[in-house]
């Protein structure tokens, strides 16, 4: 008797999540079906070597398909080892702000990511205001894999209440051993009341409004994505960087926002 009321149950849950995933609606994409540059009505680029707040070693280009090119069917994020402004690393660092700005809804980047001590590639999330006052206006970590913890990807958010500095950021990871061999979609749900992160649809992280004030949910406004990798830093460079690793890079193979 329990276990057809458990298979029952669990079939209600699938229809429930199929239901919801057919109500949703595809708002803002880019499938990467064409060469060349990053498509400029869609991405941006910070560019700078300054650290990033984190120390970073690499120096973010512009418009140099040696770092952001699309081919056969992928965005390549690409990171190189040269000298160039100062720095002895080069990459990029695409953003959406004023092309793709959304308050709630799923996000889905299917990746596949660089390896190697010192890589630093991240999917995430800033508010959209300007000028930007952080970690007030809040982030969303969708994905970040540190090169010398290979395999763990994590996920966190940071608010002016909740953040890594003072010792309270909200994160978690879960295991991709293969994620630099294979694809995989990295994902974000995000509504009034909750963000939940996760990996081909295996949830494992989650942050709950608490109807408290901003400090604790400024995520109740328009955001825009960040595609990066970094080399170094504060945490990617915690073991120092491998030199004999680069090129090194992160292909996407799509970014679907549905609301």
């Amino acid at each position: 008797m329990h276990k057809y009321l458990l298979a029952s149950i669990c079939a209600v849950l699938l229809f429930n999540s199929l239901s919801a995933q057919q109500q949703r609606k595809l708002v803002w994409s880019d499938e990467f079906n064409y060469k060349g540059l990053p498509d400029p009505k869609k991405w941006s680029y910070d560019t700078g070597g300054h650290g990033w707040g984190n120390n970073e070693a690499q120096y973010y280009t512009a418009q140099k398909l040696k770092n952001a090119r699309v081919e056969n069917g992928n965005l390549i994020i690409e990171a190189h080892k040269e000298s160039i402004q100062n720095k002895n690393y080069s990459s990029v660092r695409l953003v959406s702000k004023g092309k793709g700005d959304w308050t709630y809804g799923r996000i889905e980047v299917r990746a596949k990511l660089p390896k190697g001590r010192g890589t630093w590639p991240a999917i995430w999330m800033l508010a959209s205001t300007t000028p930007l006052k952080w970690p007030d206006d809040g982030e969303i970590d969708i994905m970040e894999h540190v090169g010398f913890d290979h395999g763990m990807i994590n996920g966190s958010v940071h608010c002016k209440k909740y953040y890594h500095t003072i010792g309270t950021q909200k994160t978690d990871s879960i295991p991709v051993m293969d994620c630099s061999e294979h694809f995989h979609v990295y994902q974000l749900d995000w509504d009034a009341e909750t963000i939940k992160l996760g990996v081909d649809n295996m949830v494992y992280f989650q942050f709950k409004n608490e109807h408290s004030d901003q400090t604790g949910w400024p995520f109740n406004k328009p955001f825009h994505l960040l595609l990066n990798v970094a080399i170094g830093g504060f945490w990617g460079g915690k073991f120092g960087i491998d030199d004999s690793i680069f090129p090194q890079r992160m292909e996407i193979d799509y970014v679907r926002v549905f609301q």
